[in-house]
């Protein structure tokens, strides 16, 4: 059995420290751990989801797929590999 973990300590996986260690705007190639830090600096209000979208050029759907799928299934969950298989075991 999985362990479940709280979302507070599913942000605090990949927490910046400062704005200036988020990924650059205009980054193209979104790795899990990316998107958990972009994810995270909203959650703790390094960024709010506005600056988060205008940022990165996210729409507010697309963020909030990230936050579920951290709070849903961990840093795994935004592998876009994965994505479909998380999205098929909903049904």
């Amino acid at each position: 059995m999985a362990i479940q973990k709280s979302s507070a300590q599913l942000y605090e996986l990949k927490q910046p420290a400062r704005s200036a260690d988020l990924p650059p705007a205009g980054v193209t190639r979104w790795v899990p751990s990316r998107k958990a830090q972009v994810v995270s600096a909203v959650h703790n209000g390094i960024l709010s989801l506005d600056e988060a979208c205008g940022r990165y050029a996210l729409t507010v759907e697309e963020f909030l797929s990230w936050q579920r799928a951290i709070e849903r299934f961990g840093l795994s969950g935004l592998r876009a590999t994965r994505a479909q298989l998380y999205r098929q075991t909903r049904h």
